[in-house]
């Protein structure tokens, strides 16, 4: 194996994953949503709202992008936007339930994903792979800024 192929075979791995996901997702109305899509769910989750600036920094994005991106989403019914009770001129994204039923659904996807492994590979061999890898890649386990990490 050549020294550049394990981390290609990881990402194809999960690119597998989210491929599956959002096959899933298209069957079940939601064939709009992208990987980069998922990210800025995290992050709009993870602030309980935000605004176009700091999902721009969370995410690794310019503020423009990132506003772009959430506008569109908010065309479709992902994302609502909310005066914040603290500063009326401050405008902040939420999730609506549109993208919590997308939320649970990739959720449940990789679980089957996950299910699938360990069938072709065994249970233990996943749980030591598992291990394996939080060694190889300790810290944050969802890193938001993978999408600005990729265009850089």
């Amino acid at each position: 194996m050549n020294s550049f192929e394990l981390p290609l075979r990881m990402l194809l791995a999960f690119r597998s994953a989210v491929d599956e996901v959002h096959a899933d997702l298209a069957a079940h109305g939601h064939p709009e949503i992208r990987p980069m899509h998922g990210f800025l769910f995290q992050a709009v989750l993870r602030a309980e709202g935000c605004t176009a600036a700091e999902l721009g920094r969370v995410l690794g994005i310019s503020k423009q992008a990132a506003g772009k991106q959430a506008e569109g989403l908010e065309r479709l019914g992902y994302l609502r936007r909310e005066d914040d009770p603290a500063d009326a001129r401050r405008k902040v994204f939420r999730l609506t339930a549109r993208a919590d039923d997308v939320l649970a659904r990739s959720e449940a996807v990789f679980d089957r994903v996950r299910r699938g492994w360990a069938r072709e590979l065994g249970a233990g061999r996943i749980a030591e792979l598992e291990r394996d890898l939080r060694v190889l890649a300790p810290g944050e386990l969802f890193r938001l800024d993978v999408p600005g990490w990729f265009t850089r």
